[in-house]
């Protein structure tokens, strides 16, 4: 059986916001008791519609914001204090890759300077060692020597993605984050950076956290799914059940927007209004203001997780299952 890499238990994050000049702060629940597990090697897709929560959890599997409550592992240690000797070591082991790939880097440096930078900084190897693994590095992402002296501004945003690529996997991390990593670039240019994506990992038996709202993409990367709404997960299973036969209605929603190849035709799921304010969460399931099947009770209860044959997780009362299992991805 495959070992975890990567396990979040129960966390939460809130923010405090002021309602007006003068009103009192009330609290934003970015992160609502997400609980989720990445085995080694595989890739985890977190999706979503914006604001749900997907890139703060992302933040927070890396250590970069503590949750209010609950805890992260990584290979079954907890995450330390940030800005700690043993906060950084762990942390050499888990990159980030953002979705604007032109403000992940300094404009001022040349590339090769910014994907040694790392080495430079733990001091590993020798001064030509260190160019020359850079170099190496650059090539596996598809860039040659020329990029590398090259300024960000004047690559294309696929050859800048590839250096922020190369940038991330120079210290030979174990868990690469990705946080809408080709959502910016051309349609053409994002199969390229996930094909190069995809081969590296293989290569490097990398484990991926992969945040995006393009489920085409999630199709091709990964192996399990998360859905997030409104901060909390509502459907989490293998990723080509919840594509083929989704079972919640906002995962429902989700896949019927995406285009269909072909003749074949796919009833287009529209959901009412937009996302609720989340300083204002509704009461019970946060869905049920948007959903075709709500119930009174989906308006006074929280759904809890319920376990479908095929080992899905649910989180919706309509969802006729097995008894609800206290954790999602466990």
């Amino acid at each position: 059986m495959t070992a975890s890499i990567l396990d979040l238990h129960g966390i939460s994050r809130s923010y405090s916001t002021r309602q007006g000049l003068f009103g009192k702060k009330v609290p934003v629940h970015a992160v609502d008791e997400v609980s989720l597990s990445l085995k080694e090697g595989q890739t985890l897709a977190l999706v979503g519609e914006s604001g749900s929560g997907k890139s703060t959890t992302g933040r927070i599997a890396l250590g970069l914001e503590r949750p209010n409550s609950g805890y992260v592992l990584f290979r079954g240690t907890e995450l330390p204090a940030a800005d700690t000797p043993a906060w950084r070591r762990m942390r050499a082991q888990m990159q980030m890759i953002y979705q604007d790939p032109l403000a992940a880097l300094d404009r001022r440096l040349s590339i090769i300077d910014q994907v040694r930078e790392p080495l430079d900084i733990h001091d590993i190897g020798s001064a030509s060692k260190r160019n020359n693994k850079a170099l190496a590095m650059l090539d596996a992402v598809g860039l040659n020597a020329s990029h590398a002296t090259s300024l960000p501004y004047q690559l294309s945003g696929g050859q800048r993605q590839r250096a922020v690529l190369a940038r991330a996997l120079i210290m030979q991390p174990a868990l690469l984050v990705c946080d809408e990593p080709v959502s910016a670039l051309d349609v053409s240019i994002q199969a390229q950076v996930v094909n190069v994506l995809m081969d590296l990992q293989k290569e490097l038996r990398l484990s991926l956290l992969f945040i995006s709202h393009d489920l085409k993409v999630v199709r091709q990367v990964s192996q399990r799914m998360a859905v997030m709404y409104l901060g909390r997960i509502v459907e989490f299973g293998e990723t080509h059940l919840l594509l083929s036969s989704p079972t919640h209605p906002y995962t429902k929603a989700l896949v019927s927007a995406v285009p269909v190849a072909g003749r074949r035709t796919r009833e287009r799921i529209i959901l009412k209004g937009e996302p609720p304010n989340p300083a204002a969460r509704p009461t019970g399931c946060a869905f049920h203001p948007r959903c075709a099947i709500a119930r009174p009770e989906c308006v006074r209860v929280s759904p809890t997780f319920s376990t479908l044959p095929d080992g899905r997780s649910v989180a919706c009362h309509a969802v006729h299952t097995n008894p609800p299992t206290k954790e999602v991805g466990s």
